[in-house]
């Protein structure tokens, strides 16, 4: 077995031992860590279900190496609240704004929208429509998804 290594996950070091070196950080985070919030869809990199940030840059996991993360910061759908297990501003928007159905997609769009205000807090709909072009939603509707962008964006803005 190789050597055990570390990932910081959402501000926790973490020590993943027993791993096989060609395991995804997306397998990685799901099954050995636990943080089932990034979902396993397509594993291919297509449809941004798995989306995390790595050092602060939107990546999906499911194309990562889990032990290629080592040294740097992961967060998940998990790490955006406040660290209390309240919700983070996007994430009380899709629920008020209904812009979830069945859920499976909702944490890659979460960290999409996550990133996204980080650099732009005035999107417009073609800003939101261009970052979220990798996330695929087969049942909720994008109407919903792009209110409840609208919605974080605005909250954000007026520090509420």
């Amino acid at each position: 077995m190789p050597d055990p290594y570390s990932l910081r996950v959402n501000g926790v070091d973490c020590e993943v031992a027993d791993s096989d070196l060609a395991e995804s950080l997306l397998f990685v985070l799901r099954e050995r860590l636990g943080l089932t919030g990034t979902k396993n869809a397509c594993t291919e990199g297509e449809c941004s279900s798995c989306a995390v940030l790595i050092d602060g840059v939107l990546t999906c996991s499911c194309l990562v190496l889990a032990a290629t993360a080592a040294g740097q910061e992961i967060t998940t759908v998990e790490g955006l609240g406040d660290g209390r297990d309240e919700l983070s501003v996007v994430q009380e928007a899709f629920v008020h704004e209904g812009a979830v159905q069945c859920g499976f997609c909702t944490p890659g769009l979460i960290v999409a929208v996550h990133d996204l205000l980080e650099a732009n807090p005035e999107p417009s709909d073609g800003d939101v429509r261009e970052a979220l072009s990798g996330n695929l939603c087969r049942c909720t509707g994008y109407g919903r998804i792009l209110a409840a962008v609208h919605s974080a964006a605005a909250t954000k803005r007026s520090g509420s």
